[in-house]
């Protein structure tokens, strides 16, 4: 088991209190526990957006596509970076 080195301290509404505590009551956890996992659950959602994506079948084998296909010229880029950078020394 990790050892825990950290401590949070914040203040809630009186209302977000009781709430939050009757809920921990109510999964038979203690309150910190409770907090804990349902801040790490979002933290991980939230990340995830940033991360991941979930395709359906359809949709992955389109971007697989999209992916493995030839790359092609883009004339308007090429001329894009052959002119100095605006953020070069010179």
């Amino acid at each position: 088991m990790a050892k825990i080195k950290e401590r949070w301290d914040f203040r809630v509404a009186t209302e977000t209190d009781s709430l939050v505590r009757h809920a921990a009551e109510t999964a038979d956890r203690t309150l910190t526990d409770f907090v804990v996992d349902a801040a790490v659950v979002e933290a991980e959602r939230v990340l995830a957006d940033r991360t991941e994506f979930v395709l359906g079948t359809e949709q992955w084998a389109r971007f697989v596509e999209l992916l493995d296909r030839p790359p092609q010229d883009k004339p308007g880029l090429e001329k894009l970076f052959a002119k100095p950078s605006a953020f070069s020394a010179e």
